[in-house]
């Protein structure tokens, strides 16, 4: 059956195939009558034809007793991408994921990415494409707010190295700051943007969030980033963004139902479950700092218990009277 993908042009293929059929019928075409009868320029027809011959490996060769091109061997079908349902499957859910990136310099290139891919598809194959985008769906629960001008001018300057001045502002603040950063790395971290960068004023690294820069200008100087820089390292013994030089053995217990849940999911790399006997499980964690993990305690709403550290104990504890005076009366 057919594909029934959304408007998918794919004039490249589609001329490929023309020509196939018009060398397997012993024609021997050339890029000029192959050009003229397909409407496009002999340049293109060349194209096509080297692709054919270099990346298709199709035994395609000149003949110029008579002016075209014909197989030196026989050609029982012309190659195309093959792939599994399962394949079909990942590849529109790819493509949903994008939702993500909607807005941000990244989209184009990595729609135009997929796109590539699906050109390569044959014009029939057993599944329906539509079917499986009305399947799936990809949600989020909040969207980050970017200025996308300055998210584009970001991602630049990571990649190219190049220093930059910002006017930031950080939550409780009044009034911005101005800072000159050289940015390392950007980050997606739970759906939220984050900014690795040597802070000159602090002389430091520092975290930033890019919905937070009101101005982002380059200065004109570039940087060379450490070799030692890793994000990976970095954010070892974080339960998120926020990073620590604290050694944490966190243990919690879930009650029933929330236990569930808990074993559903891979919280953190450290991460080792002890199912109890009266169905809750305790979470250990080895964690470089606490201020995550306490707001993540507090959101199960009761349903969590900490067992240690003590110093988590008395955070979660004080945050939980705040609480109830703030809802008091």
């Amino acid at each position: 059956m057919k594909s029934g993908r959304r408007g998918v042009s794919r004039p490249p293929l589609e001329r490929m195939l023309r020509i196939h059929a018009e060398i397997q019928a012993g024609r021997f075409p050339n890029a000029t009558t192959l050009a003229r009868q397909l409407e496009v320029s002999p340049k293109s027809i060349q194209r096509d034809l080297e692709f054919m011959r270099d990346r298709l490996q199709l035994p395609l060769a000149y003949d110029a007793r008579r002016y075209g091109y014909y197989y030196t061997e026989p050609v029982e079908a012309f190659p195309t991408v093959q792939l599994t349902e399962g394949e079909l499957v990942a590849l529109i859910l790819a493509e949903k994921a994008l939702q993500q990136y909607r807005g941000t310099p990244f989209e184009r290139p990595l729609l135009s990415a997929i796109q590539k891919m699906e050109q390569g598809l044959p014009e029939t194959i057993s599944i329906s494409l539509s079917d499986i985008e009305q399947s799936f769906s990809f949600r989020q629960r909040a969207e980050p707010r970017l200025d996308l001008a300055i998210f584009d001018t970001l991602s630049r300057a990571v990649t190219r190295r190049q220093q930059v001045e910002i006017l930031y502002r950080k939550p409780g603040h009044p009034e911005p700051e101005r800072r000159v950063i050289d940015p390392y790395h950007l980050a997606n971290i739970n759906g939220e943007w984050y900014l690795f960068a040597h802070d000159h004023l602090r002389q430091s690294l520092r975290t930033f969030v890019p919905a937070r820069m009101l101005k982002v200008h380059l200065t004109g100087r570039t940087f060379k980033r450490p070799s030692r820089f890793s994000p990976d390292q970095l954010l070892r013994g974080s339960f998120g963004v926020r990073t620590g030089t604290g050694h944490y053995q966190v243990v919690l217990v879930f009650q029933p139902p929330a236990a569930d849940y808990i074993r559903e999911k891979r919280w953190h790399e450290t991460q080792k479950l002890q199912d109890r006997a009266d169905g809750s499980v305790e979470l250990h964690l080895q964690l470089a700092e606490l201020e995550e993990i306490t707001r993540w305690v507090l959101s199960w709403g009761g349903q969590a218990r900490v067992l240690r550290p003590r110093e988590l104990v008395e955070r979660v504890s004080a945050a939980a009277r705040r609480l109830l005076e703030g809802h008091d009366g």
